[in-house]
């Protein structure tokens, strides 16, 4: 059995989906880097409806590692740069 994966909830003050998504990127394009961050798996809540999640980024897998970083349920072809 492996070790259980640790998740960062980060609230913000933030009051719209897309100014939260805009977050989002902009902290997966600075932060991208960081290997033990898992981008992919980004989904978004709101403060009093946790259990109910909007995921972030298509996140299929591509060639080798990468997964696709078009938003989720992209128009066309999935891509594994940002776009």
């Amino acid at each position: 059995m492996s070790a259980p994966r640790w998740i960062i909830h980060l609230p913000t003050t933030l009051t719209s989906l897309d100014e939260a998504v805009d977050l989002a990127v902009a902290l997966r394009d600075s932060l991208g880097h960081i290997t033990v961050v898992d981008f992919g798996e980004t989904t978004l809540s709101e403060e009093d409806k946790q259990f109910l999640r909007t995921r972030v980024w298509c996140d299929a897998r591509g060639d080798g590692p990468r997964r696709c970083q078009r938003r989720d349920q992209h128009d066309g072809p999935c891509a594994t740069t940002a776009q």
